[in-house]
């Protein structure tokens, strides 16, 4: 089995607003950097798709060291995931579980891998990660470049009601 490293980063501006991720990912003196964006989106969003998209990568099952930033990515694929599943997709509070579409993906990306989560500080000078924010942030103006305010202003406000109508609904228990 192949051991692959991976660095994720992912943000937005404004939050949520228009978003990107990136990864770097190495494998021996191998080294590929991926990146996307989204015209409106939030931040976790974004740290999600970073690890997911890193992860769907990779072409057959690997060893992977994934670091993230994100305390929320790696708390809640290492820990909070578990009652999430139990529960049916409900937060302790009965609520249903904010981004679940991803978290979903990122689990089922999770059982094709063996997957050892890291978290380090963001913009503390680890180069990976530093690299991941400047791809991200480059995609972020890319994407502002290629877009009006009124088109990303329409996004956004497409986003915010599919939001709310998302959460509106109560997941079905398995």
């Amino acid at each position: 089995m192949k051991s692959v490293t991976i660095h994720t980063d992912g943000g937005c501006q404004g939050n949520p607003g228009p978003g990107a991720w990136a990864a770097v990912l190495r494998h021996s003196n191998n080294v590929r950097e991926i990146f996307g964006s989204e015209l409106a989106t939030t931040n976790n969003r974004m740290e999600l798709r970073a690890a997911i998209e890193a992860l769907n990568t990779l072409k057959e099952p690997c060893a992977v060291e994934l670091f993230t930033d994100s305390e929320y990515l790696r708390t809640g694929i290492t820990t909070w995931i578990k009652g999430w599943k139990a529960r049916g997709w409900v937060t302790q509070e009965k609520k249903p579980v904010k981004n679940a579409d991803l978290w979903r993906t990122l689990d089922a990306m999770c059982l094709r891998h063996q997957v050892k989560w890291g978290w380090l500080k963001g913009h503390a000078g680890h180069a990976d990660n530093e690299r991941c924010d400047v791809l991200a942030g480059e995609a972020m103006a890319s994407l502002r470049q290629k877009h009006s305010a009124a088109e990303l202003a329409q996004a956004l406000e497409q986003f915010k009601s599919s939001t709310s109508s998302r959460s509106a609904v109560q997941p079905t228990l398995l």
